[in-house]
């Protein structure tokens, strides 16, 4: 097998290297995060993690290049984060206290109207309201708000339900129908409260507390995306300085795409990724020879397991999305026939790599496991089953099956490699470094050894240790496209554009050369990157990224790419689309929820748009890039 790239996309120089992603798809979600208001507040999410050789970070930066950053500041304390996320899953972000709006503290018990309680003023109700003048009705409701300010006091909200019930009668206003609001909220009736805080809204499109409960009791009627909404809007008009509102449309979004995520993962049943993704995790692993009599020059009965087992590897030389889907049949069929003798390891380890690449982890594991057992030094099988026990975050659970294969073969280069991997997504980069140098020493031909020792040299801060590695590199495999794309990768993070589109360009030449049909569609992508953040040129980096969707239409970087593309031209609608497409082609199920929420970002986008048109407006101004804005 030749060998396809881990993605190691550096961190922009702006964020310390030891918590920055090294994902392309991460730079994708930095650049969103920075160049979107209504996208600050999915800053954090999950990236796409994409097993054994594909390096990948949780991002932590939500900060807004304008300034303007959902959790600026210090960093808080365990109690202080706990005591916020108990007053969100209270709710305490609806203020279950009512407000006066008017004085903007919360309703004392009052004075001067105390003198004139409600026994003093005259019956009020639907049938008397209409004799009284509109100066005598001002009154009155102003006498009944306070007294039924001095009811919500007392805890007795009922009382205050018909009070705020009669001042709306005398003078209908926003502040009397939410504090009327704040009452159901303590009582739980939330469909009272989206009543009498949907007559607010409609009154003050701009009540910030009433939009506020309002979400409040869509959330707990689990109406997802009209919370979303809600706070949303709050946000924008809080100019997202409001961070208990910004921190409830994370949690919404996460909650709307986690909802529509389970749908999705249901109804999508067994498929594989695009080929780029197959090929990436594939070729994580050195190339090794077929086992001993699964050659392709033996003659082998397809009708029989260990044909069916040839068959696959066969497959898996087309390196297409057609060769990786025969492979996967021919892998199943194999194990089915059950008739594999001494290759039944082997076949159990395929059928696991094509079960896990179409997202069923599980039995995934539980193939790998059988294999292990039946022949503990097919060390790969205790390689792979490590990944995924780390894609799961049981770290504990894959160390131990790197010591176990280590017990098995302590000179396997692979081990070493993939151990290294363990270490660089953990940030413990010194530990990763001597793990990739140690695969290098036992096997010098395997390139990608290389390319992650010179990426982690980069993250480590030593830039010219890190460059040296990759023009030795460079000068190893020469003709290797991969190490001229990783090679770009380093110079356009430090903003060498010209260095770094000509290694993009030279990665893209020989792909085409190569595997005209089945190149590698990264370095294109990367160039669209490169071209956008040096000349802002929409138009050829929609282009490069159209190119990379036509050799592999089911590439999710891609889309991703044109997603935020789009989004950054103010094409929200056929952002939608591309995001949506993003999530319809995830394998996993966080994977899907992730897409799902810049999907669901996006959707929001619109809905403001068409709901509050004002605060388009304002949300544009806010957000919207100057033409100096780097895309990362």
């Amino acid at each position: 097998m030749s060998t396809v790239p881990i993605p190691v996309q550096l961190a922009p120089p702006s964020v310390p290297p030891s918590s920055s992603s090294s994902s392309l798809w991460d730079r994708i979600s930095t650049w969103a995060t920075e160049n979107k208001a209504i996208v600050y507040t999915i800053a954090g999410t999950a990236v796409i993690v994409t097993g054994a050789g594909i390096v990948y970070y949780l991002s932590e930066s939500k900060k807004n290049n304008k300034g303007a950053s959902i959790s600026d500041g210090k960093r808080k304390s365990k109690k202080e984060r706990r005591k916020e996320k108990k007053a969100a899953e209270d709710g305490k972000s609806a203020s279950s206290s009512v407000k006066d709006e008017e004085a903007g503290t919360a309703i004392p018990a009052p004075k001067a109207a105390t003198v004139e309680v409600e026994d003093e003023l005259p019956q009020i109700d639907e049938t008397t309201v209409d004799r009284f003048s509109q100066e005598d009705r001002k009154s009155y409701a102003a006498k009944l708000k306070a007294a039924g300010n001095k009811a919500y006091g007392s805890k007795d909200y009922n009382k205050a339900i018909e009070l705020y019930g009669k001042a709306i009668l005398c003078k209908p206003d926003p502040v009397y129908y939410s504090n009327r609001a704040a009452c159901y909220n303590v009582l739980s009736d939330w469909d009272k409260v989206v009543e009498d805080t949907s007559a607010a809204i409609a009154m003050d499109a701009e009540y910030v507390k009433a939009l506020n409960r309002r979400a409040h009791a869509y959330e707990h009627l689990s109406m997802y995306s009209e919370a979303l909404l809600d706070y949303t809007a709050s946000c924008i008009i809080d100019g997202f300085k409001n961070e208990q509102s910004a921190q409830s449309v994370e949690r919404l979004l996460k909650k709307v795409a986690e909802k529509k995520g389970k749908a999705i993962l249901e109804a999508k049943g067994r498929k594989l990724p695009s080929p780029t993704f197959v090929t990436n995790y594939l070729q994580s692993f050195r190339p090794q020879p077929p086992p001993a009599g699964l050659e392709e020059s033996v003659q082998l009965d397809e009708n029989t397991g260990q044909g069916q087992l040839q068959k696959g590897i066969i497959a898996l030389d087309k390196k297409t999305g057609e060769g990786y889907e025969e492979a996967a049949k021919s892998f199943e069929k194999a194990i089915e026939l059950n008739d594999l003798g001494q290759h039944e390891a082997f076949g159990l380890n395929m059928r696991a790599t094509f079960r896990y690449l179409e997202g069923d982890t599980t039995q995934a594991l539980e193939d790998l496991t059988k294999s292990v057992t039946l022949q503990p030094s097919l060390t790969q099988s205790f390689i792979k089953r490590a990944s995924m026990h780390l894609e799961m975050s049981n770290r504990e659970a894959a160390a131990d099956d790197f010591e176990q294969a280590t017990a098995q073969n302590k000179d396997d280069p692979d081990i070493f490699y993939h151990r290294a991997q363990l270490h660089f997504i953990l940030g413990e980069f010194p530990e990763a470094a001597k793990d990739y140098q140690k695969s290098i020493d036992l096997d010098p031909a395997f390139i990608f050894s290389h390319i992650q020792l010179g990426v982690t040299q980069y993250k480590m801060g030593s830039v010219a240790s890190s460059m040296s590695t990759f023009r030795r590199t460079i000068k190893k495999f020469d003709k290797t496209p991969d190490v001229y794309n990783y090679y770009g990768e380093l110079l356009l993070d430090q903003q060498k554009y010209q260095e770094a589109i000509e290694k993009f360009e030279t990665a893209v030449d020989m792909e085409k050369q190569s595997k005209p049909m089945s190149m590698n569609v990264l370095p294109l992508i990367n160039k669209a990157l490169a071209l956008f953040q040096w000349k802002q040129d929409f138009q050829e980096a929609e282009s490069l990224c159209q190119k990379a969707l036509i050799i592999d239409p089911e590439c999710d970087i891609a889309v991703a790419t044109m997603a935020q593309l789009l989004l950054q031209q103010g094409k929200v609608t056929d952002a939608l689309k591309y995001f949506e497409r993003a999530a319809e082609l995830s394998r996993t199920e966080g994977e899907i929820v992730n897409a799902l929420s810049y999907a669901e970002a996006t959707r929001t986008q619109l809905e403001v748009s068409e709901k509050y048109p004002q605060l388009s407006q304002r949300l544009q101004q806010m957000g919207t890039a100057g033409p100096g804005m780097p895309m990362r």
